[in-house]
């Protein structure tokens, strides 16, 4: 007979408290979530999701929301793919977590493999949890190997929340924390919508404008430019792709003063524009190069890829990254198996014509509603700006939080970008595993929550 500390078991349901609702109760979750969780960033979405499957999440009181944000835009195969959860179940009863000096075959076998999906001389990979520590270990390995500290990003880029990647992070969070590591620069966006730069007949001069940024990085540096770590297409900064060339050219300048360009393929890599990387178009192969949402299609995974000659530099001056996560077998499995559905489903090809498909429908949309100013993105990565009218290009907080609200409530989950000046852009990530027929419901949905935003403001 157990005594009277013996703990209730867990499946226990709970005592009634008085004066409050039942605990299984709406009234008492919310209750529970705004007494007790830190609020980390904006408000929660006021919907108490149960499960999510494919490319939707279904709420504990029975709505079916189709999910255009791909969970964090990491969820490329869709909620619960059947092939992951047999992953995951297999995994978490074999092998899930060692000590960090131990390795496992689907640890080697992804970093084989991601290095045989890249160009060479990307061959080296360091496998971890998320985007933010894929970032701070690029750019510490970048410092140490170059002897040098100070880093470039984009005004409006975003690489994760610790403090070598927060202090390369622009469009988010730099006030009230104090001073972030010394020597980070920003350069301004090629934004081809909004122009800076321009040349005679009013298109964005990027050339000139990437001359203006280093020649303002130039005066500012103390001579110890280590690297420069950018997005390829920078996604809360807005959907905004730089144009072609403009890689090349940043490479270039990054040569010219002996950085290391770091590419974060965090939301672009593994198929999501259409190609397996999105810095292919460019034919710019990175120094470093980051991976993490997609890699995991939703788990906890991310990777550092760089060449043999980094890799031993970085070695022989003691490079250390040594974290209770590193090189985890669980998700370096997942992360095969997300690896062998891309390959074995043509999912790059999917992303460009299921891309193409996409872009049309809000091409449509923009031929309906004039406050549309611009779409923008490659493959199953699209932006949609919502502006005042089309002539000022005026942008609207005000509207881009209705249309995102009304398309909740439709059962459509967007995303909005929280940028000040940017709140009228709308980011869309579905699943590489979406059909025709999910995109066209998403798009009706959009369609009809655009047109009453405009009657109701």
């Amino acid at each position: 007979m157990a005594d009277s500390h013996t703990p209730p078991p867990l499946t226990a349901p709970l005592a009634p408290v008085p004066g409050r609702a039942s605990p299984s109760s709406p009234e008492a979750f919310w209750a529970d979530a705004d007494r007790h969780l830190v609020r980390y960033g904006g408000t929660f979405t006021r919907e108490i999701i149960d499960r999510a499957a494919g490319s939707f999440v279904y709420t504990a009181d029975g709505r079916k929301i189709l999910d255009f944000t791909s969970g964090q835009m990491s969820a490329i195969l869709g909620h619960s793919h059947p092939e992951i959860v047999a992953t995951v179940q297999q995994g978490i009863a074999t092998l899930d977590h060692l000590f960090s000096g131990m390795l496992s075959r689907p640890v080697v076998d992804l970093a084989r493999r991601l290095a045989e999906s890249l160009p060479a001389p990307l061959e080296k990979a360091l496998l971890l949890t998320t985007g933010a520590e894929s970032n701070e270990a690029a750019v510490r390995m970048a410092k140490l190997v170059t002897g040098k500290h100070e880093i470039v990003s984009f005004a409006r880029s975003w690489h994760g929340m610790t403090q070598a990647a927060a202090s390369a992070t622009y469009s988010a969070g730099r006030k009230g924390y104090g001073p972030g590591a010394p020597g980070n620069f920003a350069i301004p966006v090629p934004n081809a919508y909004r122009p800076d730069f321009t040349t005679a007949d009013g298109a964005l001069d990027w050339r000139r404008q990437l001359d203006f940024a280093f020649d303002l990085i130039d005066a500012q540096s103390t001579g110890s430019l280590a690297a420069c770590l950018v997005e390829p297409i920078l996604s809360s900064g807005g959907i905004i792709e730089p144009p072609p060339g403009y890689f090349a050219a940043l490479r270039d300048r990054c040569r010219e003063r002996g950085m290391l360009l770091i590419l974060d393929e965090a939301q672009t890599g593994l198929c999501r524009t259409g190609t397996w990387y999105a810095f292919e178009r460019d034919g710019v192969v990175p120094d470093i190069l980051t991976l993490s949402k997609t890699l995991g299609a939703g788990l906890p995974l991310a990777a550092v890829v760089t060449s043999a000659e980094i890799e031993q530099e970085a070695y022989d001056r003691g490079y250390l990254f040594f974290t209770t996560h590193v090189a985890d077998p669980l998700v370096a499995a997942v992360g095969n198996t997300v690896l062998d559905v891309l390959v074995r489903d043509r999912l790059d090809e999917r992303a460009r014509s299921l891309g193409a498909f996409l872009r049309q429908g809000l091409t449509d949309i923009a031929e309906r509603h004039e406050v549309v100013g611009d779409i923008r993105g490659r493959g199953l990565l699209a932006g949609l700006e919502l502006v005042v009218d089309r002539e000022s290009k005026r942008s609207s907080s005000e509207l881009g939080a209705h249309v995102t609200r009304r398309c909740l409530e439709l059962g459509l989950h967007m995303n909005i970008v929280q940028l000040p000046g940017m709140g009228g852009v709308l980011r869309m990530a579905p699943p590489l595993t979406a059909t025709e027929d999910e995109l066209s419901l998403g798009l009706t949905i959009l369609d009809q929550a655009i047109a009453e935003a405009r009657a109701e403001l």
